[in-house]
């Protein structure tokens, strides 16, 4: 990739902070029957992605490992049982209330880069849009920030799931708008 479509980490955690303002905005109008709409994240709500999304943003290793030891030792299931049960016991309005703290959040987890961070709130972002039929842009700086960190960590061979942000491998115009769905027989699992 062109070094003139690299961001710098500053750059990145600007882009973190305007998609999470974005999603504030996203999220303020809707009704509880949207909130408890299914995302594209098979088995998950609206409310469970928003509230995994709060709870990236505040993830220490500690809260990491007494979650995945829950969880039997399984990330992706102490990823999806963490969101889920947070959803579960947080109101709506709470639920806003933190994502809108966590806007300017500068933190990633253990073995995360801020990179990871602009990547999940992309492609939740498009979780949360497509299936309400809401139209969500993906910024292409952005955008191609993340598909860079999926290029470099080898996803591109085997992406983890079928996701608008994963479907291909570099932002082109013939390629997959974000906005287009997964195929709804692949549902893919969210982490």
């Amino acid at each position: 990739m062109a070094e003139d479509t690299m961001m710098s980490t500053d750059q990145i955690w600007r882009a973190v902070a305007t998609e999470r303002a974005g999603l504030v905005e996203l999220l303020e109008p809707l009704s509880e029957a949207d909130w408890d709409h299914p995302s594209l994240c098979d088995g998950w709500r609206v409310r469970d992605v928003v509230a995994h999304v709060v709870l990236s943003a505040r993830a220490s290793i500690g809260w990491i490992l007494i979650n995945v030891i829950r969880a039997r030792g399984s990330l992706d299931r102490a990823i999806r049982d963490t969101a889920i049960r947070h959803a579960d016991h947080i109101t709506t309005q709470q639920l806003l209330g933190e994502l809108r703290d966590s806007i300017d959040a500068r933190v990633t987890a253990v073995g995360t880069t801020p990179a990871d961070r602009l990547m999940d709130l992309l492609v939740h972002g498009q979780d949360i849009a497509v299936p309400l039929g809401i139209t969500r842009d993906m910024p292409v700086a952005a955008a191609r920030a993340a598909i860079h960190r999926i290029w470099t960590m080898g996803a591109h061979s085997t992406p983890a799931r079928n996701s608008p942000a994963t479907a291909s491998s570099q932002p082109t115009q013939t390629g997959p708008r974000a906005t287009d769905p997964p195929s709804p027989a692949r549902s893919p699992p969210c982490s």
